[in-house]
């Protein structure tokens, strides 16, 4: 397994799909999976903080970046088993999987379907319920389709597939597959509510949702219903955690220091 500094790129063919993932640096493995639209380089910002003490590898998921698609649906569930398969195929011993937005419910998934793989779970501005969501972010979802791809080609995540992706011309899929999966109901409150890792809960105070959202979900495992005590005796039984960044969007939050420092203080805490 790659353990140096410099971003290695490969693939791995697991689960039926080409998976191309990036290693950075060296240490506790981490696994940092991007949201919508997006893959693994957009968090460059943030890579050079998290790779110092963390081995993190960056898958791009189905159908984004440099992994191309393949004869299903977009759905977290599915992805989450990429994922699994992707630890097993690198041999990593109980990684720690952040996530952000789509990248967090499939870290979400993973944590859920997989619990003896991962050690510590980070959620980053990934919704229990597509009703959190503000009502006119929920209207633009509904337009994501196919006919959105001419509109979106001065976008940086265009300018970005059109540039790595294995077939360029795969976009307005793209968009009609997260258009159709953004569509469906769904509700994990019971999968958060039964997490047996340590999960840390992150929004952007002016997230896609609001703030009470993500409180929330703090409150199904444990968190934020007593006093912590002078000594943390109060806190989450099962050493989860919020934190709600100041200044941030659901847009910036995933190439911000604070997440990296948010992140890095959560997997490293010793408690």
């Amino acid at each position: 397994m790659t353990t140096d500094t410099k971003a290695t790129g490969k693939y791995a063919k697991v689960n039926g799909i080409n998976l191309y993932y990036e290693t950075h640096g060296s240490g506790r493995p981490l696994i940092l999976l991007h949201g919508g639209l997006m893959s693994s380089e957009t968090f460059g910002p943030v890579l050079p903080q998290l790779s110092e003490r963390h081995q993190v590898i960056a898958p791009d998921l189905q159908g984004h970046g440099r992994t191309a698609d393949i004869d299903r649906p977009l759905d977290v569930r599915l992805m989450a088993d990429d994922i699994a398969a992707l630890i097993d195929h690198l041999e990593l011993d109980k990684p720690d999987v952040v996530g952000y937005s789509l990248g967090g419910g499939v870290a979400l998934q993973t944590a859920v379907k997989y619990p003896t793989k991962v050690r510590r779970l980070v959620m980053v501005s990934a919704n229990l319920r597509p009703d959190a969501i503000y009502p006119e972010m929920r209207a633009q979802q509904g337009q994501v389709g196919a006919a959105a791809a001419d509109f979106m080609k001065e976008t940086p995540m265009y300018q970005l597939y059109q540039r790595v992706a294995p077939r360029p011309e795969d976009f307005p899929r793209l968009l009609d597959k997260i258009g159709a999966a953004m569509s469906k109901d769904f509700d994990f409150t019971d999968e958060v509510r039964g997490l047996q890792m340590p999960t840390l809960v992150v929004c952007a105070d002016a997230d896609m949702a609001p703030p009470s959202h993500y409180v929330e979900a703090f409150k199904l495992l444990g968190g934020g219903i007593r006093d912590g005590g002078w000594m943390g005796e109060g806190r989450p039984a099962g050493g989860h955690a919020l934190a709600i960044l100041p200044g941030l969007t659901h847009y910036n939050i995933g190439v911000s220091p604070l997440l990296a420092a948010v992140t890095l203080a959560f997997l490293d805490d010793q408690a």
